[in-house]
């Protein structure tokens, strides 16, 4: 039988071979993989997120943490499309035109996996329109726009602007980040939200994601 408290301490540990080896077998034994994710792999993640956000982690523990994560959600993913399950929400991230920074952008594309979340990496220095393109591609409903320097700081509005006229504005929850952005930053170009961690952009990207079901519920 499959020890699937050990899938929790392989992701927390960062040791993929053993999140995959474990994974593998409790598929194998028919547990239910949205069981996996929800009771296992995404909890682990959060405390990864908590651990980080307290400096009990760094950076290097939290990419390993999330590269075991991605060793286990591999083996899962088709059997959850499979089975027509649904993300917590799609994200189409990248670093804005002119920016070739990309850890940090990094860091949240594995955090928001790890959070149960679909995710379209566009890489870096990515234009207004490839944003565009892969929302109504993808169907998303959250942008995430990452920026480094400050003199790249303008291609976030200059996305959310080609956002607002290609018509899908209203489909998606623009999120922004990076050293230089801020909370005032983002407000004064229009973005849903802003986060200074991985950590926070997971929970910024929950909080946005009920707000919008709770609106739809009340049909506002």
């Amino acid at each position: 039988m499959a020890e699937l408290h050990r899938l929790h301490a392989s992701i927390l540990n960062g040791n993929a071979r053993v999140a995959a080896e474990i994974t593998q077998q409790a598929l194998a034994e028919n547990v239910d993989p949205m069981a996996l994710l929800t009771n296992c792999m995404v909890p682990a993640m959060d405390e990864v997120g908590r651990r980080f956000e307290c400096q009990e982690y760094f950076v290097p523990e939290l990419l390993l943490s999330a590269r075991a994560m991605k060793s286990a959600l591999e083996l899962i993913r088709p059997l959850l499309a499979a089975r027509g399950a649904q993300p917590a929400g799609r994200v189409v991230i990248g670093t804005v035109k002119g920016d070739l920074h990309d850890i940090g952008k990094n860091l949240v594309a594995s955090m928001l996996e790890g959070g149960g979340f679909e995710v379209v990496d566009l890489g870096i220095d990515v234009p207004a329109e490839k944003f565009v393109e892969a929302v109504r591609a993808s169907h998303a409903n959250f942008v995430a726009l990452s920026a480094l320097l400050t003199a790249t700081m303008p291609s976030m509005k200059t996305t959310i602007e080609a956002l607002k006229q290609a018509g899908i504005r209203t489909q998606v929850k623009v999120m922004v980040g990076g050293a230089p952005v801020t909370k005032n930053y983002a407000e004064a170009i229009g973005a849903d939200g802003y986060s200074e961690s991985a950590a926070g952009a997971v929970a910024l990207a929950r909080r946005l994601a009920a707000a919008a079901a709770e609106s739809a519920t009340s049909g506002e």
